[in-house]
């Protein structure tokens, strides 16, 4: 059986990227912003078996989302649900299709390990925000097991001082609930490793987006303000649910 559902989720992914691919080509042809990138994010969400619950809002206006990082998933589910351009490492860029496909949606790679390059990544960061595409970045840098919050990178956060537009900042919580240990993506695990344990999951995902209390960046006296502001945030919705697990009712799903 779990072979069997690997190969229906493998196909629904296919049969969504092929669903969403020649409109997406068409849009970009005619020089329009496309919106099948948020559409196939939604849709290949589902097709892993994906169902996401939102509590809470998102800003209605321009925002800046920083949220924890369990698993590739989080993509997924929160490119789906708000549209939002990502700030991914620049490796990701080279792997076969996903790279690709994540160009689509105006990722912005990024090196953070290279210092010297930070100020042109400030730069290309400010530039991405001139549009009105949500951004959203993982200031963890990498992904956690789910039952706390690892050190915030404040560095990218720079462009926030101030921002190219008018924009608030949104923390979110991605949350698995009960599941987290499981869909949780770290250690040693291999991506393709990972991915394959979760295509062949029994059962659905159910992943929370807990959108938290939007933020100006101007009351923050630097970046490390921003980083300890989202985190703080975060950290507490973390808490609150583990305790409130037992009883905690059911969200509304998207």
């Amino acid at each position: 059986m779990a072979m069997f559902r690997r190969a229906t989720r493998i196909a629904a992914l296919v049969a969504s990227l092929l669903a969403c691919l020649i409109p997406h080509l068409l849009w970009r042809a005619l020089g329009r912003r496309s919106p099948w990138p948020r559409r196939f994010l939604a849709m290949a969400g589902r097709s892993v078996g994906v169902r996401v619950h939102m509590s809470g809002r998102p800003h209605d206006g321009d925002m800046f989302l920083l949220a924890n990082h369990v698993s590739w998933i989080d993509i997924l589910a929160l490119g789906g649900a708000t549209g939002a351009a990502f700030v991914a490492h620049d490796g990701i860029a080279r792997w076969p299709v996903v790279g690709w496909l994540a160009a689509q949606n105006n990722t912005l790679f990024v090196a953070r390990e290279r210092r010297a390059m930070l100020s042109g990544q400030i730069d290309a960061l400010r530039d991405a925000m001139l549009g009105h595409q949500p951004v959203a970045l993982f200031p963890e840098g990498t992904t956690s097991d789910g039952s706390g919050l690892l050190p915030f990178k404040p560095s990218l956060l720079a462009v926030l001082l101030p921002p190219p537009r008018a924009v608030l900042i949104q923390p979110v919580h991605i949350d698995y609930g009960a599941a987290t240990h499981a869909i949780a993506w770290h250690g040693e695990e291999p991506a393709g490793t990972n991915a394959w344990r979760i295509l062949a999951r029994k059962g659905p995902i159910d992943v929370t987006l807990r959108f938290l209390e939007p933020f100006d960046p101007a009351v923050c006296a630097d970046r490390k303000a921003i980083a300890a502001t989202a985190r703080e945030r975060i950290a507490a919705s973390i808490a609150r649910q583990q305790q409130q697990r037992p009883s905690t009712p059911a969200p509304r799903p998207v």
